[in-house]
């Protein structure tokens, strides 16, 4: 099978060895793509440097090419070409995959909206005796060439993250997209590149593995800012590659979700089973950790167990399947261990925890858990979902909080003031009340702190953390 080339330069590029990808599901053979080396990053990114230097845009046409973009995105022959991507390299049900480029639609728009209108400060100079007849002001300018490197889990929204914003701030782009999930990527920038009008230096995608292109990405000189996507290990890896360079991380959780007697649990109980399982639980904000009040933990767990094995498994092509297979057989096997850990440590498995003829995971429900357990102290990253039960509020809080991670939290109750009282005490980046912690606006400031990132993303957001503030003072 010959290779889908890569973007560098405007020139489509393939590399003497090249990386197979094969769906999820079924395995079959989706296509290869250039195994690149340390020398198709240093091109790209002197390709990007340059065009810093002769190749700049103004904002208004950057503007443009981003609602371009998001004309382009909605386009039923793009958006229906798109999902079935998603969801052949990512084992994304085709109903959620079509979900996620409708997302980038509004990412897009989102940037465009903000290139539009971001703007700097004046600098009240004459506060002090020195700036006494002085005028100052604030100008955003770009940092630089961006390195953006992206999961597998939203190989098409998660790349809109880091491009859009980029554009809107000025930046040219370096792509390193996930190696499970690279076509969406390319295919997204190949859809900049040459039906928006994004010129040529502006946008490169380079494809292989972490070890040799991500890192050479990253330590990579002329690179101002690396924006990252992934596993806190990972992560924080790069923060200590690069120390001189910026650094956005937005990393992992495990999710918790309080679930009150005087809340609708019942309704909670139903989307707490879907949010779980999601792109079979592989989201940062997956619900994961799910404390329920012990006078209606029974209920609770019946209506969540018939919710959950309601859930059709199978194919994502089937517009009537909703979880379908974790990315590869070593994510399967990781999860499967981690359950298995939790049956031998006292803990119950209610439904699934089993591999079915398929190779796929069936949606698990874990009761009798402890916050020691792996799938209460790490990030799951699988269909998964740890039930324990709570007689006092302050306990729950208390345990939601008993994590390393800190991205997104959400409660279920009727009483304001102890909703008011969780958003200040949980420390998490973003607080969902009456509703899952899955919940998220592509605009939001979305990240954490802790082990869950840095940073925080959302179009407006990332312009901000690309761009710098240049002092000018007219005498």
């Amino acid at each position: 099978m010959s290779q889908t080339p890569v973007r560098i330069d405007g020139e489509a590029v393939t590399a003497e060895q090249g990386m197979q990808i094969r769906a999820p599901y079924d395995g079959q053979l989706l296509g290869e793509v250039p195994a690149c080396t340390a020398e198709h990053v240093d091109r790209a990114v002197a390709a990007a440097r340059r065009a810093l230097r002769e190749d700049r845009l103004p904002a208004w046409r950057r503007a443009e090419i981003l609602d371009r973009a998001a004309e382009l995105l909605a386009d039923d022959e793009v958006a229906d070409d798109l999902a079935r991507t998603i969801a052949l390299e990512a084992a994304k049900p085709i109903t959620t995959a079509r979900v996620e480029v409708t997302r980038a639609v509004s990412t897009f728009r989102f940037a465009a909206a903000t290139c539009r209108t971001v703007s700097g400060e004046v600098l009240p100079l004459d506060a002090s005796e020195a700036g006494e007849g002085r005028l100052g002001f604030g100008l955003r300018v770009p940092i630089g060439v961006v390195g953006a490197i992206t999961p597998f889990n939203f190989p098409l929204n998660l790349v809109a993250h880091k491009l859009a914003p980029a554009i809107a701030a000025g930046c040219p782009v370096v792509l390193k997209p996930a190696h499970q999930t690279p076509l969406t990527g390319i295919k997204l920038a190949e859809l900049l590149l040459a039906r928006c009008g994004l010129p040529a230096s502006w946008l490169h995608v380079v494809t292989g593995s972490g070890s040799e292109v991500g890192a050479e990405l990253v330590e990579h000189p002329d690179v101002a800012m690396i924006t990252f996507t992934g596993s806190p290990g990972v992560g924080w890896g790069i923060r200590q590659a690069a120390p001189r360079k910026k650094v956005s991380l937005e990393l992992g959780n495990n999710s918790p979700v309080i679930v009150q007697p005087d809340a609708d649990w019942a309704a909670a109980a139903k989307k707490i089973a879907a949010a779980g399982n999601t792109h079979a639980g592989q989201s940062c904000i997956s619900a994961q950790r799910v404390f329920v009040h012990a006078d209606v933990a029974a209920d609770f767990v019946r209506t969540l167990v018939e919710a959950v094995e309601a859930l059709v498994v199978g194919d994502p092509l089937d517009d009537t399947t909703q979880v379908s297979a974790l990315i590869d057989q070593d994510a399967r096997d990781r999860v499967t261990g981690w359950v298995d850990e939790a049956v031998e440590a006292g803990a119950t498995v209610v439904t699934g925890g089993k591999v079915d003829d398929a190779g796929v995971l069936r949606p698990t429900v874990l009761t009798d858990v402890t916050g020691d357990m792996k799938v209460c102290a790490e990030e799951v990253f699988g269909p998964v979902l740890a039930v324990a039960t709570y007689a006092d509020v302050d306990d729950a809080l208390q345990a939601a909080n008993d994590t390393r991670y800190g991205l997104h939290a959400g409660i279920f109750t009727t009483d304001l003031a102890l909703a008011r009282r969780a958003i200040e005490e949980l420390d998490f980046g973003g607080v969902v009340v009456n509703d899952v912690p899955t919940w998220r606006a592509d605009q939001m400031p979305y990240g954490g702190s802790r082990d869950s990132g840095n940073t925080r993303e959302g179009p407006l957001y990332s312009v901000l953390e690309m761009t710098e503030i240049r002092s000018a003072i007219l005498s």
